[in-house]
C-alpha cells in the first residue's frame, strides 16, 4: 500500500483543516518545497497536494504554485483543487504532476471526466468523493465539502468503468486523528473491484495504516498526524510495505 503524505495549500501556506472547516485553518511554518524534499527523503514514492483556496472557489488559484513543486520535486505528485477544464489538466500534467485528483467535477460532469480518462489515460487521473455519513450511506459532498450531492458514493463511482484510481475521505474523520473508516474502504474494495481505492481521513498511527492494507486499500493520504509528529513518515512507509 502506497503512503501519500498530504501537503494542503491555502495563500502558498502549508495548512491542515478539521472536517474541512476553512475557517479554522492550523497554519504550519514549512515552506511547501522544504516539505516535499522532507517527504522525499523519508522514503516517500508520491505526495498528495491540495489547492485548497481552488477547491473552495472551484477554480485554479494556486496551480502555478503547483507546477513549480512538480518542476523540483524528488517524489511523484498527485495534485487537487479547482480542475474544471481540459486546458488546466494539460498544463499540470505538462509540468511534471504524475496524476491530477476531479472531485466536484466528476460529480456534477461524468461525460467530461470521463472523456478526460480516456484521452489522458486512466493511470493520470484520479476521482476524488468525498463523503459523509447519513444513515449509514456515503453521501458525496463537493465545493470543498460545502455542497451535498444528494448521490451516494456507489451512484458516482458507477459512472467511471474506466477509471482506474479513485480517492474516498470521510470527512467526518478527516484531520480528527481519530482512527479511519476501515468498514468503508473494505465496502468501496468489494463493491468496486476495478478502481485501486486510497483512503483518507482519521489515519493517527501505523495500525490504522496496517488495517487499511489490510482492507484492501492501495493507497493511505496521511496529513495531519504527520504535521502534528504524531507519526513518522519512514514508520508509515514501513506500515504500508
Amino acid at each position: 500500500m502506497l503512503i501519500y503524505p498530504a501537503i494542503d495549500l491555502m495563500d502558498g501556506r502549508c495548512v491542515r483543516l478539521s472536517q474541512g472547516r476553512f475557517d479554522a485553518p492550523t497554519v504550519y511554518p514549512a515552506d511547501p518545497a522544504e516539505a516535499l524534499a522532507g517527504f522525499a527523503a523519508a522514503g516517500a514514492e508520491w505526495t498528495h497536494v491540495v489547492d485548497l483556496d481552488g477547491a473552495r472557489a472551484r477554480e485554479p488559484r494556486q496551480h502555478p504554485l503547483l507546477a513549480e513543486l512538480a518542476a523540483t520535486a524528488r517524489q511523484r505528485l498527485q495534485v487537487a483543487g479547482g480542475f474544471r477544464t481540459r486546458e488546466q489538466v494539460t498544463r499540470m500534467l505538462d509540468a511534471g504532476v504524475a496524476r491530477v485528483v476531479i472531485g466536484s467535477l466528476a460529480v456534477s460532469e461524468p461525460e467530461t471526466v470521463g472523456a478526460w480518462i480516456d484521452d489522458f489515460g486512466p493511470e493520470r487521473i484520479t476521482l476524488a468523493f468525498d463523503v459523509r455519513l447519513v444513515d449509514g450511506v456515503p453521501e458525496v459532498a463537493t465545493a470543498g465539502w460545502l455542497e451535498a450531492s444528494g448521490r451516494s458514493l456507489w451512484d458516482v463511482a458507477g459512472f467511471y468503468p474506466r477509471a482506474r484510481h479513485m480517492l474516498v475521505t470521510d470527512i467526518g474523520r478527516d484531520g480528527m486523528m481519530a482512527g479511519p473508516n476501515v468498514e468503508l474502504v473494505e465496502e468501496a474494495v468489494r463493491r468496486l473491484p476495478h478502481l485501486s481505492v486510497q483512503a483518507s481521513g482519521g489515519v493517527a498511527s501505523a495500525d490504522d495504516l496496517r488495517a487499511l492494507k489490510a482492507a484492501g486499500a492501495d493507497g493511505a493520504i496521511v496529513g495531519k498526524a504527520l504535521w502534528e509528529a504524531r507519526l513518522g513518515l519512514a514508520e508509515a512507509v514501513d506500515a504500508g510495505r
